[in-house]
């Protein structure tokens, strides 16, 4: 099955279906639908079993779920950034799959606790962090560039048009079967990404990105990516303004729907499908909103949208008043998600896309999982109206805060695989393992540009940390004003060879062109590489040789 988008037939560029003309896309968009109508089936199923035990365990099934990610995220990212990201989604999907049935099986017997159920649901959430970086991952690999922002749109419609079906069919279900028949389907949902997965043959050219590389060192490269990167950090810093207050209407929903509205687990189902159905509805406007707004635009009124609606539950005793206030809900979520999404995926090269997707997955569900318990407990301690409004709250706070923390553009960046530097011309040949290495760049500037140049290398700066360098800094020599010295350090020999080879992007190559056109012209940058003397590589034979007859002459006076 070829990820190839037909030629023919394609919707326009801002179409908001454009990117379903790509078949393994559309396959498991389809596939994954499937999947997100079970899991949010499996939702109501167990938070609907808690809800007589107490406010506190109906949040923490959220907890159950999304806690996994917090843990195994930033391991996840490294799973999909060294293996072929194809398998590991396999393997998640089968372990879910055997997660699920036991789940089903203990319902149908009877045996199925509280505890018993919040365990299951955390296993299908270690699943869940498993298969997400992998997931966000591939998106660039199913669809063109471009697109990226339309199929973010798209991940979360289908999320939501999950939410609009999969509540209601659970509350159904679990009203007319029980809630082991929920269970059994979620299992059975499983076998659709499957498939599709099975029959999907990843290009070639996508091999691992750090193969090779232990895990601690994969996890500190990930690391020091998104700390020297401010666009990603941006992301990262709007998720977190955002996601504490929206959690507040996951968690506090099943208690509006049961304690102020008297509604049962189908009337729940009917207000989570509200918002699905908003969702659902706001991917046909997103294209249009996104040209009118941009994309600070819409996560400043897509917060104070959700700030309203929380506003509003806060107040309304009325059931079909609460279904037309979700609605909105729905289009504001899918268009802030879709915005942090696409704004972080059209800024990461393929080397180490998964683990900084990883980042902003710990971010995203760590902030519902690690909020959803405290919007339960000041439920229980100061009542649902005191917390709806103070979710409201933080998402105002949230939305004024967007003119001061602003997404940066991103029509500047291009994450495409740069190999520009030439092969270091070496004496010796290094390990692997053999460093820390110091590399060396000496510039000369031209007279009058030094200025120029020292703002340039802000940029270069940001890079050489980016793809590796543990320190950095620019010196200017003391004997000759226009001479500048770069000095670098990296962690191995493997490391500074994978700067050369994989980790470097066209927009890191555009940063050095620009520095190297404020030299003086004619000249060109001189670069060396020193090892550390005590614990470097193995010197040449005749180094060797040499240094065993110095040290047999003794010590000098």
């Amino acid at each position: 099955m070829s990820a190839a988008p037909s030629s023919k037939d394609r919707p326009g560029p801002d179409s908001a279906w454009a990117p379903f003309a790509a078949r393994v896309f559309r396959a498991l968009w389809i596939a994954q639908l499937v999947s997100n109508i079970g899991s949010w089936m499996q939702t109501v199923g167990a938070q609907w079993l808690l809800i007589g035990h107490g406010a506190a365990l109906v949040t923490l099934v959220q907890t159950a779920s999304g806690l996994p990610v917090v843990l195994l995220a930033l391991p996840s990212g490294v799973l999909a950034d060294r293996y072929d990201r194809r398998t590991v989604l396999l393997a998640a999907q089968f372990a879910m799959l055997a997660v699920s049935t036991g789940l089903a099986v203990l319902a149908f017997v009877g045996a199925l606790t509280p505890v018993l159920l919040l365990g299951l649901t955390f296993l299908l959430g270690c699943g869940t962090a498993l298969m997400g970086p992998a997931w966000q991952a591939i998106q660039p690999e199913l669809v063109e560039r471009r697109r990226l922002a339309q199929a973010a749109a798209l991940g979360a419609v289908n999320m939501n048009l999950a939410r609009a079906l999969g509540p209601a069919l659970g509350g159904a279900v679990v009203a007319a079967a029980g809630a082991g028949w929920v269970f059994a389907f979620n299992a059975a949902s499983y076998l659709g990404i499957a498939a599709v997965l099975l029959l999907w043959r990843r290009p070639s050219a996508q091999a691992p990105a750090v193969q090779g590389e232990k895990l601690l060192t994969a996890l500190h490269a990930g690391r020091r990516y998104v700390w020297s990167a401010p666009g990603v950090r941006r992301v990262l810093l709007r998720t977190v303004l955002f996601i504490p207050g929206g959690a507040a209407l996951w968690s506090l929903l099943p208690l509006v729907a049961s304690r102020r509205l008297g509604l049962g687990s189908g009337g729940y189902g009917l207000l989570l499908g509200a918002v699905g159905v908003g969702a659902v509805g706001g991917a046909f406007v997103q294209p249009a909103v996104r040209r009118a707004l941009g994309a600070n635009g819409i996560l400043a009124a897509g917060a104070l949208v959700f700030a309203g609606v929380l506003a509003v539950l806060a107040t309304v005793r009325i059931p079909w008043l609460a279904v037309v206030v979700l609605l909105p809900a729905g289009l504001a979520w899918i268009g802030v998600l879709s915005t942090l999404n696409a704004a972080l995926q059209t800024r990461l090269p393929g080397w180490v896309r998964a683990r900084a997707l990883a980042v902003y997955l710990l971010v995203f569900q760590g902030g519902q999982s690690l909020t959803a318990p405290l919007w339960g407990a000041l439920a229980g301690t100061l009542g649902l109206t005191v917390c709806l409004l103070a979710g409201s709250g933080v998402l105002l706070v949230g939305a004024v805060s967007v003119r001061r923390w602003p997404l940066h553009g991103t029509d500047a960046i291009d994450p495409t695989p740069s190999d520009h530097w030439p092969v270091p011309p070496l004496v010796f040949e290094p390990g692997p393992a053999d460093g820390p290495v110091l590399v060396s760049v000496a510039y000369r500037v031209a007279p009058g540009s030094r200025a120029a140049f020292t703002d340039c290398m802000d940029h270069v700066a940001r890079s050489r940390r980016r793809t590796g360098a543990l320190t950095w800094g620019l010196y200017q020599d003391g004997n000759d004003a226009d001479r500048f010295i770069e000095n670098y350090l990296v962690a191995s020999w493997s490391e500074h060879l994978a700067q050369h080879h994989s980790r470097l992007t066209a927009t890191d190559r555009r940063y050095e062109e620009r520095a190297r056109r404020l030299l003086v012209e004619g000249t060109a940058p001189e670069v060396t590489h020193a090892f550390d003397a005590a614990a470097g590589p193995v010197l040449p034979e005749t180094e060797k040789s040499a240094d065993v007859a110095s040290r047999a002459l003794g010590p000098v006076d």
